[in-house]
């Protein structure tokens, strides 16, 4: 397992300049330091793929990129202040992902299903409206909720369309997103054991990612619906 691998000081310190200074002019003769700290999160992002292929099957990898969508955003600035990366699922069989935000005082692990395509989100509801009781005992575990804590997500305010608002499970069918969050502190983010606190938790979430994978392959009747 990679373990040597590390977040250092410095790309808090690049990250917090950045946001002081969100500006082409300052971002241009700072490129050389920005493109030496990309390398350092992707050589992480890389050796956390690395770590996640001994337990998952991983599909891509991904490294967002620096610039901002400005069209549609109130907010001009070019640049994003923050690094993040995401690691896919197999495809069709697996679904979903794990995702990693870095940034000084607000770094956090995401896993799940951030959002899902409109066949897959009626096919969760439909299995949550059938019986929920199994997704309940999973997302309870204790060692996931040591790590993870509740599920998180947004939702429509009452009901989606077709479903009944005073179901017992309405709580969990009306959300939109089906995803867990971890907040880190910048000590854990820039600790010599950070990659395998990383790992740890992204093996935590693995009984929720079985089941998920198990509904969203399957039909209602369980039968797969793979080709």
């Amino acid at each position: 397992m990679a373990s040597n691998v590390t977040i250092s000081k410095e790309i808090f310190d690049f990250l917090t300049e950045l946001k002081n200074n969100n500006n082409r002019e300052w971002f241009e003769e700072q490129k050389p330091s920005f493109k030496k700290h990309q390398s350092e999160i992707k050589n992480f992002l890389e050796a956390a793929k690395v770590n996640l292929s001994h337990h998952d099957d991983i599909e891509k990898m991904k490294l967002f990129r620096i610039y901002r969508d400005v069209r549609f955003s109130k907010d001009k600035t070019p640049y994003k202040t923050h690094f993040a990366g995401f690691f896919s699922r197999l495809g069709a069989h697996l679904r979903g992902g794990y995702y990693i935000h870095i940034k000084p005082g607000e770094s956090f692990l995401g896993a799940g299903f951030w959002a899902p395509n409109k066949e897959d989100l009626f096919r969760i509801r439909k299995e949550l409206e059938m019986d929920a009781d199994e997704f309940r005992e999973v997302i309870n575990q204790k060692e996931l909720k040591s790590v993870w804590g509740e599920l998180q997500g947004e939702g429509v305010k009452t009901a989606p369309k077709g479903f009944d608002k005073e179901h017992p499970d309405i709580d969990l069918i009306r959300k939109k997103q089906f995803v867990f969050m971890r907040q880190l502190s910048d000590d854990q983010v820039l600790s010599s054991s950070f990659l395998d606190e990383v790992d740890r938790s992204y093996r935590a979430i693995r009984p929720y990612f079985d089941l998920m994978s198990d509904i969203l392959t399957t039909n209602l009747n369980g039968e797969s619906i793979l080709e």
